[in-house]
């Protein structure tokens, strides 16, 4: 099929457009390199048409010309984004994610699938729960809550089949373009194997549903190559496992061969911090049949090698 990914130049983006090249697809990326870069896509850069714009710009979407399936995950893609330019952040998560129905539907795409986000749960009871009831902590989540809602509305107006995937807490190769943007486990394994102590906030006993991002990849293909028909629907991705920050220092230690001591500092973050997540998998291995692949040891073990043979 011909796919675009928009981000496909960033952290999932590149992971996912490698594994659809393995498959035999023609992929198209859109990236504005606000997070992405092409040294991502390096070894697939022969493969794969990447076209430096904005989803805002129907000038730019339409250089891809008509395609199959559409991944949205171009996106202020974590909270402290928004701490700089709220206005535009809430621009380029909402009217973009707009954006990309509507041209999805001018070029007959046969499906958009997008990312949603774990935060929208806040501190809601565990396991979290697709049909629990929410209110977005931040305004990151609050963005992705208006994506889906807005997802259900066109989908009812238009027909357009939308499958959103509410992320867990993602690591694994290709983050460190993303720099203080990226995930715990990268950002601990980067100052671990250099011999630097990892800053906890608080005690350190917050816990996280770790996903590596192979998993997310299994469960976005699932959402391709379904021949169900949703209209519009949302499902969680994780592992249905969940470590503290502790718990996960120590099995980098493990992994690095060191017993680094973490720091641990006052919580700066004053609302909406999230302490719990664990995801229940229930409906999405129903409705997919997604299970999860690659544990936390194991993902880590792969980065902490992948980091000392850099």
């Amino acid at each position: 099929m011909k796919v675009l990914v928009t981000g496909g130049l960033g952290f999932i983006g590149s992971n996912l457009s490698a594994k659809l090249v393995e498959d035999g697809h023609e992929v198209f990326i859109i990236d504005n390199l606000l997070l992405g870069r092409h040294e991502n896509v390096e070894k697939i850069k022969d493969k794969v048409t990447v076209i430096e714009g904005d989803v805002n710009k129907e000038v730019d979407l339409d250089k891809v010309g008509s395609v199959d399936i559409i991944f949205h995950l171009a996106a202020s893609s974590s909270a402290p984004m928004f701490e700089k330019d709220l206005k535009a952040a809430y621009y380029n998560n909402i009217i973009g994610h707009v954006s990309v129905l509507k041209w999805a539907k001018k070029v007959g795409a046969k499906k958009v699938i997008y990312a949603s986000t774990s935060s929208i749960y806040g501190n809601n009871p565990i396991p979290l729960k697709e049909s629990d009831v929410v209110t977005p902590p931040n305004y990151y989540s609050i963005t992705k809550f208006a994506q889906e809602h807005t997802s259900h509305v066109f989908s009812r107006v238009h027909g357009l089949e939308s499958i959103g995937f509410r992320f867990m807490s993602v690591y694994g190769p290709n983050e460190k373009t993303k720099g203080h943007f990226a995930n715990l486990v990268s950002q601990f394994i980067w100052d671990m194997v250099k011999g630097k102590a990892p800053i906890l906030y608080g005690d350190g006993t917050q816990r996280r549903d770790f996903t590596y991002v192979q998993d997310i990849v299994q469960a976005l293909l699932l959402a391709m190559n379904t021949e169900k028909r949703f209209g519009s629907e949302v499902f969680n991705i994780g592992t249905n496992k969940d470590y503290s920050l502790l718990e996960m220092v120590e099995i980098i230690n493990k992994a690095n061969g060191t017993e680094i001591k973490p720091e641990l500092i006052p919580n700066p973050v004053k609302e909406g911090y999230v302490m719990t997540q664990l995801a229940s998998l229930d409906k999405v291995s129903l409705e997919l049949g997604y299970k999860p692949t690659v544990s936390l040891e194991d993902g880590i073990k792969i980065l902490v090698d992948m980091e000392k043979n850099a």
